[in-house]
């Protein structure tokens, strides 16, 4: 059975909710910005600032001033691109992989302590609607790019 408009609203104002909370917690918390920068330069190994704002969805200068405290405090170096000498490469240092590992567990104690009530099958069934929710979102975003642009935009 489909789910009906009012299925589907209750499901966004909760996704909304949370969504917003989430974004106050992160607004008042360095930790958390910092959190997610280590975490990016990470993954890429390297990174480009304007690779860095455009992930993030952040002007370049917010990016340049957030960089520039990394690698003060000795969490990643900064050297120039060898393919782009107007641009900069951003890699993680010992220190900085560190700190992401120490600031990835105390996320993670904090979420173990959102879920401590729950049973160990509900965070994995949650955690598989959160990723079967994503897929849908990216399936219908490719769907609505083989149609062309929505009619709202």
């Amino acid at each position: 059975m489909q789910p009906n408009h009012d299925d589907v609203a209750q499901m966004v104002s909760a996704l909304f909710g949370l969504i917003e909370s989430i974004k106050k917690a992160q607004k008042g918390n360095p930790a958390a910005n910092r959190l997610v920068l280590l975490q990016i330069i990470a993954a890429h190994g390297q990174v480009r600032p304007t690779e860095l704002a455009k992930e993030l969805g952040v002007f370049q200068s917010t990016i340049t001033r957030q960089v520039q405290v990394l690698e003060n405090d000795g969490d990643v170096t900064v050297s120039a691109s060898p393919n782009d000498l107007r641009s900069c490469l951003i890699r993680l240092t010992d220190s900085g992989q560190e700190k992401l590992q120490a600031l990835t567990s105390l996320g993670l104690e904090r979420f173990s302590k959102f879920v401590a009530d729950w049973d160990a099958e509900e965070v994995r069934t949650f955690t598989h609607f959160l990723r079967k929710f994503e897929q849908s979102k990216v399936a219908a975003a490719r769907r609505e790019g083989a149609q062309g642009k929505p009619r709202w935009r």
